[in-house]
């Protein structure tokens, strides 16, 4: 009987060892390459049950995440509403009543400049005004004696060019008293325009610059005496990461924070793209334009900007606490088992401020480690997994 035993029992092994090694082949090759690439490079970590309570696990999901770019910029003057004041001629400045700090409407008196150039100005608007009376005289004489037959034609065209001049030069006069800011169209007489010229603003906004006092005598020099500025608006020149311009266009909106003002937000838009990359940081200029109401934004302030982008289509998000990097590749844990987890290489790009969005490397229904990825790092390590 023992022998029949022993026949019968190596008689079943040499059927069922095989099947049980082609059972074992069949599945091995029916699992994809990742995960036997996984199985085979990526060992498992084990927590014990104390340890899992020091980690936060979450299932992955899709959804249509708010997509922004974050960067930081300084606080600059608006160019685009900001005035230089020159002087228009040579003078005295007279009347002087603004100081740095003041507000002031457009076309307000800053100043009044007194000038010999703008009496002599006077002078020539005054001698053209009395040669187009002469010309307009001597046109009409000479008009009324060709009709007579009393003068030729010649004289008649001399007469009439001569009165075209004469117009000409009260329009050019004109337009000269005009550039210096006086009235040649008053119906006061021109005679009683003094030799004194009304410097005006030409914005509204704040006095931010005066290199100039009452009674100084200025020439015709590049310094500006005032500068205004109106600071309802102001422009932040922010450093954005090349491999984000591709998402940004002039128009786009933005929020502008300050740490003067942690709480508020100042609303913005993309004005001017930088057409250089600076090759230290890897980094170009976009220059936004920020609302300024009070003008509580100080130029030289540091701000922190938050460019939105359109929203992009469902997409697979992990918290960025999860994704570590190493040697230049990007991984995050996933959970295998009930208390086993295993290292895979990921693919993320810019998401929200505390998510990433996943290219490649994990599906929906993955459970992977959101915050205490240090711990299993350092087990990992310990156990010969650190590559």
């Amino acid at each position: 009987m023992k022998k029949r035993t022993v026949v019968v029992l190596a008689f079943c092994g040499a059927f069922v060892l095989p099947a049980c090694r082609a059972g074992a082949r069949s599945a091995e090759q029916s699992a994809s390459p990742a995960e036997r690439t996984s199985k085979s490079s990526n060992p498992e970590v084990r927590l014990d049950p104390s340890q899992l309570k020091q980690v936060r696990i979450e299932e992955l999901s899709t959804f249509a995440p708010a997509d922004v770019i974050k960067a930081t910029g300084t606080v600059e003057f608006n160019a685009d509403r900001m005035a230089r004041i020159l002087p228009p001629v040579p003078g005295q400045v007279q009347d002087l009543g603004v100081n740095a700090g003041d507000r002031v409407r457009k076309s307000d008196v800053l100043f009044v400049l007194r000038s010999r150039e703008v009496a002599a100005a006077i002078a020539d608007h005054l001698a053209s005004h009395k040669d187009l009376e002469l010309a307009e005289k001597t046109f009409a004489m000479t008009q009324d004696l060709f009709e007579h037959e009393a003068a030729s034609r010649i004289a008649l065209q001399q007469s009439e060019n001569e009165l075209a001049k004469s117009r000409a030069k009260v329009q050019q006069t004109e337009e000269v008293l005009q550039v210096l800011g006086l009235d040649a169209h008053t119906e006061e007489d021109v005679a009683h325009l003094q030799s004194r010229v009304p410097v005006r603003a030409p914005i509204g906004g704040t006095v931010i610059e005066r290199t100039v006092t009452n009674g100084q005598f200025v020439g015709p020099e590049n310094t500006p005496l005032l500068v205004i500025a109106d600071l309802s608006t102001v422009w932040v020149e922010a450093d954005v990461f090349e491999r984000d311009l591709r998402h940004i266009n002039v128009g786009q909106k933005a929020d502008v924070t300050a740490a003067a003002y942690p709480n508020d937000r100042f609303n913005a838009q993309v004005a001017r793209i930088g057409a250089v990359i600076d090759a230290q940081t890897r980094t170009a200029k976009v220059r936004f334009l920020v609302a300024n109401p009070n003008a509580r934004l100080k130029p030289g302030m540091y701000t922190s900007m938050t460019l939105y982008l359109p929203e992009s289509s469902s997409s697979l998000t992990l918290p960025a606490k999860a994704v570590f990097v190493e040697n230049s590749r990007t991984f995050a844990y996933v959970q295998t088992g009930p208390l086993a987890f295993s290292r895979r290489e990921i693919e993320t790009a810019a998401g929200s401020p505390d998510r990433l969005r996943v290219v490649r490397g994990l599906e929906p229904g993955d459970r992977v480690v959101a915050d205490g990825v240090l711990l299993l790092r350092q087990l990992d390590s310990d156990t010969g997994g650190d590559r």
